[in-house]
């Protein structure tokens, strides 16, 4: 029998998924043609125009778009190849005053896009781990509807928020260097000012005083450790879908996929000592430095070993007024990954 082509689009630099993506790793039955893009392209395109067979997808908007009952016809399946702890990565002007995370209450804080996963995280975080409420606190988003997830799904700011949106002709990083707003995600700025970015994310104004940009959190691995020990994972960013006319018609296609994901992610374990760079000189004892801390594996599929971190997701997302119920974690994904 023919294998079945489908089509792959997911973002670059994940070893998780780089041998599905370069073919070492082959779905039984399929064929897959990929395409490389950028996190929020990716999901923005899918959820508009639904143009790939198969896509990376960020959790919150397809649950948005799940629970909204949105013309959007995609079925997912439980893997999360992503993750990070989006807390470390927010950054503070030092002329705000600001200290420790505590410290965020009344300030201005920027953000990406507002109903993308790592800010629904951040907010969720910030509020339950460090006492700062979502409401107390003012939101200036910076991603413009062309290109954003919310111009998908029809984002309106939540009720009770204040909510602004960044002028176009500057950027989150702009205005935290020039004291425009006190906190962002910005933590890139302190290897390099990056001069070239996609459309999504906009980054003008390279003047100004970077040595007053300072990590809200200055050991990242002290922080992540925290978070760890006390949750027992890393907050997943993304998931994978299926258009819903592909997956009625071969319903055995999703676990195939899903399997694959798996051999993938296996093989890139297995190996992942051989692809750190010589130059990293340190990268075998960060490694070791890091599976001490989050494990073999901090990456988990399934269902069952996410489940504890989707149910805060889903509660995070209902609490910040972006979803009007929380929607059993099975309704999220295909009946034949339930058990996995």
């Amino acid at each position: 029998m023919a294998k079945l082509t489908l089509s792959l689009i997911a973002p670059p630099g994940n070893e998780r998924i780089q041998a599905l993506m370069d073919g070492t790793i082959q779905p039984e039955g399929v064929e897959l043609i990929t395409t490389k893009s950028i996190g929020a392209v990716t999901f923005w395109r899918q959820l508009r125009f639904q143009e790939f067979d198969v896509a990376a997808m960020s959790i919150t908007s397809f649950t948005i778009a799940k629970t909204r009952g949105l013309d959007i016809d995609l079925v997912a399946i439980p893997v999360f190849p992503s993750g990070r702890f989006m807390q470390t990565e927010l950054s503070y002007h030092v002329d705000s005053g600001i200290k420790e995370p505590k410290d965020l209450v009344g300030k201005r804080i920027g953000i990406q896009e507002y109903q993308q996963t790592a800010s629904v995280w951040v907010r969720g975080i910030l509020e339950h781990d460090f006492g700062v409420s979502q409401y107390k606190v003012h939101w200036h988003m910076e991603r413009d509807e062309e290109l954003s997830h919310g111009g998908a799904t029809g984002f309106t700011p939540p009720k009770g928020i204040s909510f602004q949106r960044v002028p176009r002709d500057k950027s989150l990083a702009s205005m935290l260097v020039n004291n425009e707003i006190d906190v962002a995600s910005v933590h890139k700025a302190f290897d390099e000012v990056p001069n070239v970015v996609d459309k999504s994310t906009r980054v003008r104004g390279r003047e100004g005083d970077w040595s007053k940009v300072r990590p809200l959190f200055p050991d990242p691995i002290v922080e992540g450790a925290r978070f760890f020990k006390k949750h027992g994972y890393i907050p997943a960013n993304n998931i994978y879908v299926i258009r819903g006319e592909l997956y009625r018609k071969h319903p055995w296609i999703a676990f195939n996929l899903y399997d694959a994901f798996m051999k993938a992610k296996d093989w890139a374990r297995e190996h992942l000592r051989e692809m750190i760079p010589n130059g990293l000189i340190f990268g075998r004892r960060y490694l070791a430095m890091t599976r001490e801390i989050v494990g073999d594996d901090p990456f988990p599929y399934g269902v069952k070993a996410n489940r504890k971190m989707l149910e805060t997701l889903i509660e995070y997302t209902y609490e910040q007024g972006l979803i009007p119920q929380k929607p059993k974690i099975e309704d999220l994904f295909v009946p034949n990954t339930w058990d996995l």
